[in-house]
């Protein structure tokens, strides 16, 4: 496939399972509707951004949104998920346009205090080994929020640069999924925003790779944490979401530029 048709779901999501299946389900709606291949969701849309959400309520909610992406549109759905070896991973869940389960990136740099032991989420997520998936026929891989930019304020170990390593591995295409936290602040404007835009940006150029990046947007009265959208091999935008609430952003891209 040269060309591919990629939606950005820059939706609200919050520890409401059922809300959170409403949003994605409209993202996808939306997606099909206008001849979308592949739909890109933020960290922890459906389960919420949290370790302890009800699993049943979860599996429920993700047979309903696959089951209604399966036949018209792929999925890089960002989720906690508990698996059958009983630990939870923060996730992006692969599915191709016939629904075929592809498999699952879980957050490798995952966020903790510098103190020792460190605190934080990095102590309830487990961790699988990097890998690339067959998505829509393109080698793509999933990287999840700090997976990326490894900021030094909430990562205990060293940089792995996970971009540099999918890369390497083989991937065209990076589905980022992120969940920045934001209060609305001058620092978060004039600091945090550059920071992560800044990564993005030289990460897809230094890897040679295209990157779609997407945030949570809730509370849609302040900006996201970080710009979403589509960036080239080049390092420059192709297109964005706004900075602040919802939308669904559909682009396509040539992949033989």
């Amino acid at each position: 496939m040269a060309e591919l048709n990629i939606a950005v779901a820059q939706i609200s999501v919050t520890a409401d399972i059922l809300e959170n299946k409403k949003g994605i389900l409209r993202a996808i709606e939306f997606s099909i509707a206008r001849n979308a291949d592949v739909l890109i969701t933020p960290e922890g849309s459906l389960s919420g951004y949290t370790p302890q959400f009800d699993e049943r309520l979860a599996q429920d909610a993700l047979s309903k949104v696959t089951g209604a992406a399966s036949g018209n549109l792929a999925l890089a759905l960002g989720t906690c998920f508990v698996e059958s070896d009983g630990n939870c991973y923060n996730q992006i869940r692969f599915y191709d346009r016939d629904g075929e389960y592809r498999g699952f990136h879980s957050k490798t740099l995952t966020c903790g205090s510098l103190s020792d032991p460190p605190r934080g989420e990095i102590n309830d997520y487990a961790v699988q080994p990097l890998r690339i998936y067959d998505l829509c026929g393109i080698p793509s891989g999933g990287l999840i929020c700090n997976d990326l930019w490894a900021n030094p304020g909430c990562t205990p170990g060293p940089d792995p640069h996970l971009t540099q390593q999918l890369s390497r591995l083989g991937a065209r295409i990076i589905y980022h999924s992120v969940n920045g936290g934001r209060n609305g602040s001058d620092y978060a404007r004039d600091v945090v925003w550059p920071f992560h835009e800044t990564n993005l940006l030289m990460r897809a150029r230094a890897g040679k790779v295209w990157i779609v990046t997407v945030d949570n947007c809730h509370p849609e009265d302040i900006p996201c944490s970080a710009p979403g959208g589509i960036i080239n091999p080049q390092g420059e935008w192709v297109a964005r979401t706004r900075p602040q609430g919802e939308q669904v952003l559909i682009h396509r891209i040539d992949l033989g530029t």
